[in-house]
Order: structure tokens, then C-alpha cells, then sequence
């Protein structure tokens, strides 16, 4: 019996750990881990008509049209790559955006068995804030530390490469605040979308890395 397709996406505020979490999934379940800042990026960097037309706009420090950034996702969704499924993360973030999600799954999962599920990281805002405000990264091997929550052993300084941590100059409590008033003007109308579709999870995802891991196993797997 061939099994279903699975297609997964992930709602959810800044700093929830939804990138964290998907990157993981990704290589567990061995379907590609697709993030529209990615795809965006890759398509720049070979040139493609769609690349050349999203750099346009972001050379000129606008936002790529909506229209663009569906077309460059349906052309990675319909692509051998995906045929078993995919993790995406990033998109929808409008309910524009998920109607023509909805319309490219439509396309491209003719006569197919599929499994679609929206998971929201679910996550008290002020954890959240504290997650960014706190926020530091190694210049040189990337790897994040939180203030609050994960301090480096040495105050300021990476465990690994013992050099000065950076703290990113829009890790701020206005910046943050303001992030967060767009994702909930923009996105969270998304939460209810897929609620009423009944394809909406809930995951509690307070805690450490690892225990929001076993939850969204669960969830992935039920």
C-alpha cells in the first residue's frame, strides 16, 4: 500500500523555535525542509527568472510581490523533491497566501492519497520576548545563546570558540514588539483558517528543545 503524501506547515510567532524544530523534523522524517527565505535566496543565486525579478524588488529593499514568492514555492512543491511530502516553514503567513497553497496542493496532488497537518507553536509572548532581548550568537560557528535561558559558561563568550558573542541590533524589545504586532495582525487569522478546515494541532511549545520534540513527534505521527 503506497503511503500517503505528508505535507506539513508551521504557524507560529517569533523566536517560537519553529525553525529549530522543522530543520529536525526534516531529516527525520527525510523530506526536504523548505523555508521561503531559502528558496528565495537559492533562486537569486542561479539566476532563474524568478530570481532575477525577487531581486529586483529586494535590491530595492521591497518586499518580494506575494504573486512571486507562490510561484517560486509551487515550482520547489511540484518538483521530484517533494513528491513524498515536505516541511514547509515560512509560508503561508497570510490567508491570501494560504488560498493559493491550498490551490497549488490542488494542482499538484491530483489523484494522489495525501496527509496535510498545520501545526501552531503555541507559547506565552512574554517567553518570547525574553527569548529575543536576550538572544546572543557566535560570530564564528553560529551557535545561539540566551541570557536568560542558555547562558554561555563564560559571561559574553562562546563555550567552543571562545570568542566575543554578538548580540543582533534588532534583538530588541521594540523591534521585537513590533514583529510580533505584524505576525498577529498578519498571521494569526491563519490559526483559525486551518482550525476550521479541521487539519489544526496545537503544540504546547514551552519547554527545552528536546521535550517540544516529543510532543511534535506525537503530533506528526498521530
Amino acid at each position: 500500500m503506497q503511503k500517503k503524501k505528508k505535507e506539513l506547515i508551521f504557524l507560529g510567532p517569533p523566536a517560537c523555535g519553529k525553525g529549530t524544530q522543522t530543520n529536525r523534523l526534516s531529516e527525520f522524517l527525510g523530506l526536504p525542509h523548505i523555508d521561503t527565505g531559502s528558496l528565495l535566496r537559492a533562486e537569486i543565486a542561479k539566476e532563474s527568472e524568478e530570481g532575477k525579478i525577487a531581486k529586483s524588488f529586494i535590491d530595492k529593499g521591497q518586499l518580494v510581490p506575494v504573486e512571486l514568492v507562490a510561484r517560486i514555492i509551487k515550482n520547489k512543491l511540484a518538483s521530484k523533491e517533494c513528491e513524498n511530502g515536505y516541511v514547509l516553514d515560512g509560508f503561508p503567513r497570510s490567508l491570501e497566501q494560504a488560498e493559493q497553497l491550498e490551490e497549488i496542493n490542488k494542482e499538484i496532488d491530483a489523484g494522489k492519497e495525501t496527509s496535510f497537518k498545520a501545526i501552531y507553536f503555541d507559547i506565552d509572548q512574554q517567553i518570547l520576548l525574553e527569548r529575543i532581548i536576550y538572544r546572543q550568537s557566535c560570530p564564528q560557528c553560529g551557535e545561539i545563546y540566551n541570557k536568560k535561558f542558555k547562558p554561555s559558561k563564560v559571561e559574553n563568550e562562546c563555550d567552543k570558540c571562545h570568542v566575543p558573542l554578538k548580540t543582533r541590533a534588532d534583538d530588541n524589545a521594540e523591534t521585537a514588539k513590533s514583529r510580533f504586532d505584524t505576525y498577529f495582525r498578519e498571521t494569526a487569522p491563519l490559526i483559525d483558517f486551518y482550525e476550521n478546515k479541521g487539519v489544526l494541532t496545537k503544540l504546547d511549545a514551552m519547554g527545552s528543545i528536546d521535550e517540544v520534540w516529543e510532543r511534535l513527534i506525537k503530533i506528526v505521527n498521530g
